[in-house]
């Protein structure tokens, strides 16, 4: 298998750096290599682009976070907090919340998942002038709130030094404080009687606030176990399947790439055609470099994983560190798998040897040679090998000797 790889990568590196068997000059490299990197970028560009053709998760169920937000909140003001999303502080030229979720349909395929719309629905109907005119008052009074209760943090750190300061009998004249203890004190208390005064009144704007209609009818909806549920479900389903449909428009829009560029250079070998065959060899290592990635991408994120993940949390519970041995043993084995596609399909010697000797071809630059030939006049590489059965000479790279009929299998090794 190493010796396998070794001449893999021996031919690989002779393909990127030669046209007809005669080694590029380093100017020409760099401008290949230029011209490489900035076709990879609008590659990956492409694909970036072509991934996102299909709406996400997110972009089909956009009521799922905030309804299951609301769902696991346990504090007492969870109504309130889930109607106050529904009134933002600018509206001016804003899309309706129905609207919004909708763009996420333009030029793009699928569609928004219609409980989600219905959601938004609601939450627009709660978006009026009366009510962000209440959530503008309890914010003003929020403000007040906050206000008081620093400036009784700054009076209380006062109010103790004072304090320590009557106990010593230190004279009013050489206190380092503003107030007395007995003005802060009164302060004190002032400032608590209206903080308590302000959030009485908040907590009655907040009640009025959730008590309207459109809030009741938006907090029944969301209370709807079922609904949630078909949401969920479906949100999930379409978490599991999405790297799987990006994987597929990402392989439909590198597969024609590839399959054009092996084309060409099969075409460019067969004709003759150096610099277009290294082109064209270098146009197919980029497009497959994005697929590789990709396709190890999808098996971290994709439905295999999840498969495994599922399996594995099934039988070994919290022993979900075993996935990684999984992916240790698989990784190798699809990256055999590929060793072995190039070996028997991009840089197969029997089949491209076989090929050329039936066209008068060097077996090994395919430029045309005549028959009786055994040194190619162009790469000067030798044609034949000897038969280990009969001895005579026999085409080299093909499996049966040309005189005797033996397979010359094991003289190749």
């Amino acid at each position: 298998m190493f010796t396998r790889i070794r001449r893999l990568l021996s031919q690989f590196f002779s393909k990127t750096r030669t046209i007809n068997n005669e080694p590029l000059n380093k100017f020409s490299l760099i401008v290949i290599i230029i011209i490489d990197i900035f076709i990879l970028i609008n590659v990956f560009t492409g694909l970036n682009d072509i991934s996102r053709w299909h709406i996400s998760p997110t972009e089909a169920y956009p009521c799922y976070s905030e309804w299951q937000n609301y769902r696991t909140k346990t504090t007492k003001d969870k109504d309130y907090e889930i109607v106050r999303l529904s009134l933002p502080s600018y509206t001016n030229n804003q899309l309706s919340f129905q609207q919004n979720y909708q763009q996420a349909e333009t030029g793009h395929l699928g569609k928004v998942y219609q409980t989600c719309l219905q959601y938004a629905d609601y939450k627009d109907k709660i978006n009026n002038p009366e009510k962000q005119q209440i959530i503008r008052i309890i914010d003003q009074k929020q403000t007040k709130i906050s206000r008081l209760e620093q400036a009784n943090g700054t009076i209380k750190s006062q109010y103790d030094s004072t304090l320590l300061e009557k106990i010593a009998d230190q004279g009013r004249e050489q206190s380092i404080n503003q107030v007395s203890a007995e003005k802060a004190k009164q302060a004190l208390e002032e400032n608590n009687r209206q903080i308590s005064t302000l959030k009485q009144e908040n907590f009655t704007l907040k009640n009025e606030l959730i008590a309207k209609p459109e809030s009741i009818s938006f907090i029944n909806f969301i209370k709807d176990d079922n609904r949630f549920q078909e949401v969920e479900k479906g949100y999930q389903q379409a978490s599991f399947w999405y790297p799987s449909i990006q994987l597929g428009f990402q392989s439909l829009f590198l597969l024609p790439l590839i399959l054009i560029a092996l084309l060409v250079h099969k075409f460019s070998q067969r004709r003759g055609y150096g610099l277009v065959s290294l082109i064209s060899w270098h146009l197919l290592v980029i497009f497959f470099i994005p697929l590789i990635v990709k396709i190890f991408e999808f098996l971290q994120v994709g439905a295999i994983f999840k498969f495994l993940f599922d399996i594995l949390s099934a039988i070994f519970g919290s022993l979900l560190f075993l996935i990684n041995y999984v992916y240790i043993l698989l990784i190798p084995v699809i990256g055999f798998g590929i060793i072995q596609f190039f070996q028997k399909f991009i840089f197969n010697a029997k089949i491209q040897a076989a090929s050329r000797v039936q066209k008068s071809q060097c077996v090994n630059c395919a430029k045309k040679i005549r028959h009786l030939d055994t040194y190619c006049p162009h790469c000067g590489y030798y044609q034949c090998i000897e038969c280990h059965n009969c001895h005579n000479l026999t085409y080299k790279h093909l499996s049966y000797c040309k005189h005797c009929g033996t397979s010359q299998f094991s003289s190749n090794l």
